[in-house]
């Protein structure tokens, strides 16, 4: 038996190839459940109904999303370029690092216009972040991989360091923690009496207009023709240097558009344990959504209700909340299984 590349995948194989990793990793996890002396069916059925059975469920998950969504895009661009970039935990500290510094008083402004302006500080502190790794990539050969992970572990510690000094929050009663963004600075709510913001609706027009720019336009087209050969889409005349740089721009100001939504529509200030790992979930969610920029939303929605749930579920039923990260991590793995043999067909001989 040998593996043979398809000439053409199928449109129906390249959209069951996440749903078939899904199943896998929901038959693989099963095992574990059962370990736990818990019923598998009464688990799973426990685990949908804590992350979409009631209107309070339903908003969590969305609002867990959220920074999937956006950490989800920032690595498809990246990876859709061939610009492997790590870091957008990093990136994302570093935008609501931004968030905080301009929406904590800094500028006098209404609602209408300091929101977009905290947006936009957050999206630039994290874009310039991922363009150091992305110049030593172009100009030294420097492994992307390398500097933007180490970068994470930077920007944590510079996060620590300010809110153990410059930024601290005199009220905050010991915690590290900054001051609060004012009122105007936060992202209005989009359901009454819940935490779900507007951070969600920019989320999903950024996925919509990502796709829009991927496929018609000219961008799109350099960005996936370097990624595909950067040789020869430099022999083809194509300015491969600044296409890298401008993904790293983009990529990076997509994980810090993250961290300053967090900020600015949940939070309300900035803390060490901002993130449970959002920067890193997005590299999942960006691998079960095959890059695809309208797929990195079903994949986010899936990824934030495993967790949401997961937390109901072990409330309910002696299964710890660690399942979860099993299960995220075997759909990470079941899709990379899945996408190789949407792309091969094994052949006798």
């Amino acid at each position: 038996m040998r593996l043979e590349p398809r000439t053409d995948t199928p449109l129906a194989l390249r959209l069951l190839a996440p749903v078939g990793a899904v199943v896998a990793a929901l038959a693989l996890c099963a095992l574990l459940v059962a370990w736990t002396g818990a019923p598998v069916l009464r688990a799973y059925g426990l685990l949908f109904e804590g992350a979409v059975g009631s209107r309070f469920a339903l908003t969590e998950t969305l609002n867990r999303a959220t920074p999937l969504i956006l950490t989800g895009l920032a690595a498809a661009v990246a990876f859709r370029a061939k610009l492997w970039n790590i870091g957008a935990e990093g990136q994302l500290y570093m935008g609501a690092l931004a968030a905080v510094v301009v929406g904590g008083g800094m500028l006098d402004l209404p609602a209408w216009a300091l929101i977009p302006v905290v947006m936009i500080a957050g999206m630039a502190a994290g874009g310039v972040t991922l363009l150091g790794p992305a110049v030593l990539k172009v100009r030294f050969g420097v492994d992307e991989v390398v500097t933007t992970l180490l970068l994470n572990f930077v920007v944590l510690l510079l996060v620590s360091m300010l809110l153990e000094g410059a930024l601290k929050d005199p009220m905050g009663m010991g915690w590290p923690q900054s001051a609060p963004v004012v009122e105007t600075a936060e992202l209005p709510k989009l359901v009454e009496r819940t935490r779900l913001h507007a951070g969600l609706a920019i989320a999903l027009g950024l996925s919509v207009l990502l796709w829009l720019v991927d496929t018609r336009t000219i961008w799109g087209y350099e960005n996936r023709a370097v990624g595909a050969n950067p040789r020869a889409a430099a022999f083809a005349g194509m300015p491969v240097t600044r296409v890298m740089l401008r993904t790293a721009l983009l990529s990076g100001g997509l994980a810090g558009l993250a961290g300053a939504a967090e900020v600015c529509g949940l939070k309300g200030y900035l803390t060490l344990d901002l993130s449970p790992g959002f920067g890193y979930s997005g590299i999942v969610v960006a691998m079960l959504a095959q890059l695809h920029p309208i797929g990195v939303v079903g994949a986010a929605l899936f990824i934030a209700g495993i967790f949401v749930g997961a937390d109901a579920m072990s409330r309910a039923m002696p299964v710890p909340n660690y399942i979860a990260d099993v299960l995220v991590a075997a759909s990470l793995l079941c899709m990379l299984v899945a996408g190789l043999l949407a792309r091969y067909r094994l052949r006798r001989g």
